[in-house]
C-alpha cells in the first residue's frame, strides 16, 4: 500500500490553521449557512450572465450538484454538458475534446486543444495541459467556453477554454470534512476551511485519494493542497495569492483489443506489465496571484503572475524519460464601459504570455531489466533534449449595442509562438528553432427577441501551435533511436457558429451548430502498439456538429416534491476533406453522437434519487477507418439526502449498473487494416461508491 495523506494528519494541519477562529460558535449556524448559499448563488449567477453576453455557446458547472455523487475526477465535473467529450483514461487523466480539438494529440499526460485556466489565470502551456493539479473537490464552479466563445480570455484553441474557479473565503464552510469510498479500494478523503476575516478572507483545502483501478496493474494514489487568501486594501484594490500542490503516482494497464474489452476488459495489456509501466508526478506546483484595481466605476485593470512546476517520470516502454517542466506566465487585462455615439459599448484589451524557463528539458534511459522494480537505478543514458517554447497573445474586443437587445461583438488577436527542441546527447543531435506570427479575428451578433430568448451567430478564426517536444517524437528513428527534430506548423480553423438558448414549457435549452474548416490539423497515431505517438500535420480536415442541452422541470408539487430531467446530446462530425489517402474519412477517437440523461425525484425534506444513462455511438480506431470499438449505453443511479440547511449530506452512487464492457477511450493507429489490435482503454464496469460530507458552518 503507498503511503498516503492520513485523515488525521489532514485533521491536524486544519486544527493549526484555524486556530484562531473561536469566534466560530457565536455565530448561528443557519445564518452562516444564509449568508455562504446567498455569496455562493450570487457568484453563480453572475457568471450564467457573464456568459449570457457572449455570442456563442457555454457551460456553468455548479459543483454543489456534483458533489451530489462520486467525484473522482475531472470527468465527473464535465458530465452531462452539450458540447464536451470527457472520459477517463484509467486515473486522474481524462481525454477531453470540445468540437473535436485536440481529438486525438496528446492523450497521456498533457491535453491539448483546450485553454485552460485556474481562477483566470494560465495553466495551459506551450507544452500543453498537465492533469496532476485537477482536485474536482476544491472547485467552486467550472466555465466552459466553447470554440472561439473564449476570445476575451485570450482562448485562441479550437475547442475554446475551460475555468476552474477554486472556494474562496465567501463560499466557503468554516470547517468541512468529506469521505468517499467504494469500488475497488477506492477512497477520497478532504477537509478544508474558508472565512471572512474582515477584510481578509482565505480557504484552504487537504484531499487525499487511493484506488486499486479497474484494470490489472492501475491502481494510483494522490495528494494535495489547495489555499487561496486575498484581502481588499480598500473599495478600489483587491489581491488574491493562490497555491495549488499535488502528487500523484498511477500504474499503467495500457490498452486493449476490441475482444479483450468484450471478453476480459479487467486485463492488462502484456507489454505494460512487462514493463512495469508507472507514471509517478512527484509533485507539480502551482503559485499565482492576481490583482484587480477598479479604476472607476466603469473600468478596472486586472493583472496576474503564475509560477507553475510540473517535473514527471515516465515508465511508459523499454525506456524511462525524466522530464522537467517549469512555466511562467504573466497576464494583464483592461476591461472598460463606454457611451459609443449614444450606443452602449463594452470593451476588453488583453495581454498574456507563458514561457518555458530554460531548465525545461528531458533524459532518457534505457530502463532496468524486465521484472525490476521501480526503486532499482535508472539505467544508461541514451537521450538528452531540451523544450522550449513560448506563447503570446495580445487580444481586443469590443461589444456594441446597436440597436436595443442587439449586440455587435468584433476582436482581433495577435499570437507570437516560439517553439525549440535540441537533443544535446548524444553528440550530432539536431536542433529546431521556429517563430511564426499569427492572427485570430472574431465577429459576433447576439438579439434578445424577448428575456426568454437570445440568438446569436459568430465567425471566428483559431490557431494553436505543435508542442515542442513533438517536434522530437514526431521524428523518425535512426537505429531506433530520434536525434533530429522536425519543424511543424500551427494548426488553423475559420469556424462558423449558429445558435440559440432560452426558457421555455420544456425548461431551459440551449443549441448551437458549428463549421469548422481546419488546416495542418495536429493529430496523433501510435505507429508502434505501445510506444508514444507520434504527432502530425494533417491534410484538410472538417469539424461540424450539433450540441443541445435541455433542463426540464416534469412535475412539481411544494408538499410532494418534483421530478426533474436533464440531457445533453453532442454530434460530432470530423472527417477528413479529400485527402489524397482517406478521401473523406472520419477521424477516429470520438464517438459520431454522445447523449448523457439524468431523471431525478426531490422531495423537500432533502432526500432525492435518480436514474441516469450515457450512450456513445462506435468510434473508430484507424485513420483507415478499418476498425472500430463497439457502441455502448449505460445505467446508473444515485439515491442521496442533503440536509435543508446544507450542513451536511450522504450519497449512494452506482455506476454501470449492467456492467457494459465498452471502450471509454481510444489511441487511434495509422491503418490496422482490419486487425483486432491493442487502442482502446476499457471503461469502468459495475461500481458502488458512496460519500459523506459534513459541514461546520
Amino acid at each position: 500500500m503507498r503511503p498516503v495523506l492520513s485523515c488525521p494528519t489532514l485533521l491536524g494541519l486544519l486544527g493549526i490553521l484555524t486556530a484562531s477562529t473561536s469566534s466560530l460558535a457565536a455565530t448561528p449556524i443557519e445564518l452562516g449557512q444564509v449568508l455562504i448559499e446567498d455569496q455562493r448563488q450570487g457568484e453563480l449567477e453572475a457568471a450564467r450572465d457573464a456568459l449570457h453576453q457572449v455570442p456563442g455557446a457555454s457551460n456553468v458547472v455548479d459543483m454543489q450538484g456534483v458533489g451530489q455523487g462520486r467525484v473522482a475526477s475531472n470527468q465527473d465535473v464535465l458530465a452531462y454538458q452539450p458540447g464536451v467529450f470527457a472520459q477517463s483514461a484509467g486515473n486522474d487523466g481524462i481525454k477531453l475534446s470540445i468540437r473535436g480539438s485536440g481529438i486525438n494529440r496528446a492523450p497521456g499526460a498533457h491535453g491539448s486543444g483546450v485553454y485552460t485556466m485556474f481562477d483566470g489565470l494560465p495553466l495551459t502551456g506551450p507544452g500543453g495541459t498537465p492533469y496532476e493539479l485537477f482536485e474536482p473537490l476544491w472547485l467552486s464552479r467550472a466555465e466552459v467556453l466553447r470554440g472561439a466563445n473564449g476570445f476575451d480570455q485570450g482562448a485562441l484553441a479550437l475547442g475554446g477554454a475551460i475555468n476552474y474557479v477554486t472556494h474562496t473565503g465567501y463560499d466557503a464552510a468554516p470547517l468541512q470534512l468529506r469521505y468517499e469510498m467504494g469500488s475497488r479500494g477506492y477512497a477520497r478523503r478532504q477537509i478544508s476551511s474558508g472565512q471572512v476575516l474582515g477584510d481578509l478572507d482565505y480557504y484552504v483545502a487537504a484531499t487525499d485519494a487511493e484506488y486499486d483501478g479497474y484494470q490489472e496493474h492501475s491502481s494510483g494514489q494522490a495528494k494535495g493542497i489547495a489555499a487561496n487568501i486575498g484581502y481588499r486594501f480598500n473599495p478600489n484594490l483587491e489581491t488574491r495569492f493562490y497555491l495549488r500542490y499535488r502528487e500523484t503516482d498511477n500504474d499503467l494497464a495500457g490498452r486493449l483489443t476490441r475482444e479483450q474489452i468484450r471478453h476480459d476488459p479487467r486485463a492488462a495489456n502484456p507489454v505494460y506489465l512487462r514493463r512495469d509501466a508507472s507514471r509517478p508526478q512527484p509533485g507539480s506546483t502551482w503559485l499565482a496571484n492576481k490583482t484587480t484595481f477598479y479604476l472607476d466605476d466603469d473600468s478596472r485593470l486586472e493583472a496576474g503572475l503564475v509560477y507553475h512546476d510540473y517535473p514527471m517520470d515516465l515508465r511508459e516502454g523499454a525506456n524511462r524519460l525524466k522530464v522537467a517542466y517549469t512555466d511562467v506566465s504573466g497576464t494583464l487585462n483592461y476591461m472598460r464601459r463606454d457611451t459609443l455615439f449614444g450606443h452602449q459599448s463594452k470593451t476588453t484589451l488583453g495581454w498574456r504570455t507563458t514561457k518555458h524557463l530554460p531548465n525545461t528539458g528531458a533524459s532518457e534511459f534505457v530502463r532496468v531489466p524486465e521484472a525490476g522494480n521501480r526503486n532499482q537505478p535508472i539505467g544508461t543514458r541514451t537521450r538528452d533534449f531540451s523544450y522550449q517554447g513560448s506563447d503570446s497573445v495580445v487580444h481586443i474586443g469590443n461589444d456594441l449595442e446597436l440597436i436595443p437587445d442587439l449586440w455587435l461583438t468584433t476582436g482581433l488577436a495577435m499570437i507570437y509562438t516560439r517553439r525549440e527542441s535540441a537533443v544535446t546527447y548524444p553528440l550530432g543531435g539536431g536542433k529546431v528553432s521556429q517563430h511564426d506570427w499569427d492572427y485570430a479575428p472574431r465577429l459576433g451578433l447576439r438579439y434578445d427577441l424577448n428575456p426568454q430568448l437570445q440568438v446569436y451567430g459568430n465567425l471566428s478564426r483559431s490557431v494553436e501551435p505543435p508542442h515542442p517536444w513533438s517536434l522530437i517524437w514526431s521524428s523518425p528513428a535512426v537505429n531506433g533511436l530520434q536525434t533530429q527534430p522536425i519543424e511543424m506548423r500551427n494548426q488553423t480553423a475559420t469556424t462558423l457558429e449558429l445558435g440559440a438558448r432560452g426558457d421555455a414549457a420544456l425548461g431551459h435549452w440551449d443549441l448551437a451548430w458549428y463549421y469548422s474548416r481546419v488546416r495542418h490539423e495536429l493529430l496523433a497515431v501510435e505507429i508502434v502498439p505501445g510506444n508514444p505517438a507520434a504527432e502530425f500535420n494533417a491534410s484538410a480536415t472538417v469539424h461540424q456538429g450539433i450540441e443541445a442541452g435541455l433542463d426540464s422541470l416534469l412535475w412539481e408539487r411544494a408538499d410532494l416534491g418534483k421530478l426533474s430531467l436533464r440531457q445533453a446530446y453532442t454530434f460530432s462530425d470530423f472527417h477528413y476533406r479529400d485527402d489524397a489517402q482517406f478521401g473523406n474519412n472520419r477521424l477516429p477517437g470520438i464517438p459520431m453522437h454522445y447523449y448523457q440523461a439524468e431523471l431525478r425525484f426531490d422531495l423537500p425534506n432533502g432526500l432525492y434519487a435518480g436514474l441516469n444513462t450515457q450512450m456513445g455511438s462506435k468510434v473508430m480506431v484507424d485513420y483507415a477507418n478499418s476498425m472500430h470499438a463497439d457502441p455502448y449505453a449505460l445505467l446508473g443511479a444515485r439515491l442521496g439526502y442533503d440536509s435543508p440547511k446544507q450542513d451536511w449530506q450522504t450519497w449512494l452512487d452506482l455506476r454501470n449498473l449492467t456492467n457494459k464492457r465498452y471502450a471509454a477511450t481510444v489511441s487511434p493507429g495509422y491503418n490496422d487494416a482490419g486487425q483486432d489490435i491493442a487502442r482502446s482503454t476499457p471503461g469502468e464496469g459495475f461500481g458502488v461508491y458512496a460519500g459523506v460530507s459534513y459541514s461546520f458552518r
